[in-house]
């Protein structure tokens, strides 16, 4: 598992940057209504896709929540005052106080089934009547684009997807959510080259294949074999779906 604290500083870089979180952000944008009063981003990051969020809903109040005192800090530089550092799994926040929560690449980084129920039940919690969340799954399964690179990987141990789209959906209505939108974007600036695999299996993106140990090793040999070493394969594609909480006096199921 990445160490996001160390992550911080070359976070943006190494993720597409702006033109990526331009496109998750207009994407997110695209399932939110019009008109949002407090909007709430879990997962925050560096904050680099939730000011185009902000910019994209100028007459909300934005708060950004991250864990990471590292991620946290370069969120605060770019959204001044917004910043909350908490658990996304016990936000501190009173009953139904946004009118939208929003959380891009959060859930699959959950360590287990139960921490992801969790995160559902309190977007759940805080999101008033009427309000909207708008979240990411299969996160795993959009980076597989049928390059060689992931034939390469398709044989490296499984590892539970955390952030399953029919599990989340599943979690969302134990709590009175209802299917509301889907959308897709494009991982921008985020296609795999087997040298860049290499050193991400080195720095542990791959929790299946700890850094150092042989079977890892394995992995990275088969990818250095790989041809056009410095080539980019095809840019992944993320899945977004968004769920409301039904208004005063609107049936939980219709």
């Amino acid at each position: 598992m990445l160490d996001y604290d160390e992550e911080a500083a070359r976070y943006d870089a190494l993720r597409g940057g702006e033109p990526r979180a331009a496109a998750a952000a207009e994407a997110v944008l695209g399932l939110l209504p019009e008109t949002v009063g407090e909007l709430l981003d879990l997962g925050c990051g560096t904050g680099i896709v939730t000011r185009r969020l902000a910019a994209g809903r100028p007459g909300a109040r934005v708060t950004c929540l991250d864990r990471a005192p590292a991620m946290t800090l370069r969120a605060a530089a770019r959204l001044p005052g917004a910043v909350v550092r908490a658990d996304s799994r016990r936000l501190p926040f009173p009953d139904g106080r946004f009118d939208a929560v929003t959380s891009v690449w959060l859930l699959h980084l959950l360590p287990a089934a139960e921490d992801v129920r969790a995160v559902v039940a309190e977007c759940a919690r805080v999101l008033r009547p009427g309000g909207v969340w708008v979240t990411t799954v299969d996160k795993a399964a959009g980076h597989n684009v049928g390059s060689d690179i992931d034939a390469v990987l398709a044989a490296r141990p499984p590892s539970a997807a955390r952030d399953a789209g029919d599990e989340v959906a599943g979690y969302a209505a134990e709590h009175g959510l209802r299917l509301a939108g889907r959308a897709r974007f494009p991982g921008v600036g985020q296609g795999r080259s087997p040298r860049s695999t290499v050193e991400d299996l080195r720095r542990g993106w791959f929790v299946t294949l700890p850094p150092g140990e042989p079977l890892a090793e394995e992995f990275a040999a088969r990818l250095a074999a790989l041809p056009d070493q410095d080539r980019p394969r095809p840019d992944p594609v993320f899945t977004l779906r968004a769920f409301r909480r039904p208004a005063q006096g609107e049936p939980a199921e219709g």
